[in-house]
């Protein structure tokens, strides 16, 4: 699992998340940091945020194709905007989600996205879900 998020609390709060659900996490402050420090193994999911500086996280899964690899991506942004919804559906996204996520919603997302990866990527009409998960209090 790789996450991609330029606020340090926000990436090492996902990575404990994804730890305590028993999955392991790489970590990266941008998408250049990512696709060049990156191991050669197709990561199971990644979880990216929209919003960086310098490149957006919604390249991310075009800089990953041009290096072989389709893994889920899951974006995740303080700026819900129909705008960002329709470039991470254009993205292939696998899930959408406003922070502050809801911890479990992500998990079950991440399973999801796993398992319903296939080898070959989705035809471009494949509907995609964006559900509005928010964090109950």
């Amino acid at each position: 699992m790789y996450i991609v998020d330029d606020d340090a609390s926000v990436r090492h709060a996902l990575a404990r998340l994804v730890l305590s659900a028993g999955m392991r996490a790489e970590v990266f402050e941008t998408v250049p940091d990512l696709v060049t420090r990156a191991g050669s193994e197709e990561p199971d999911c990644v979880i990216a945020d929209i919003r960086m500086p310098g490149t957006s996280g919604l390249k991310l899964p075009g800089r990953l194709a041009q290096r072989g690899h389709r893994p889920p991506v899951i974006f995740v942004t303080a700026c819900d905007t129909e705008e960002n919804r329709a470039a991470a559906k254009r993205a292939r996204a696998a899930a959408f989600f406003r922070k502050p996520v809801d911890g479990q919603a992500l998990l079950d997302t991440i399973i999801w996205a796993v398992d319903t990866a296939g080898p070959a990527p989705n035809h471009p009409s494949d509907p995609i879900s964006f559900p509005r998960h928010r964090r109950t209090q």
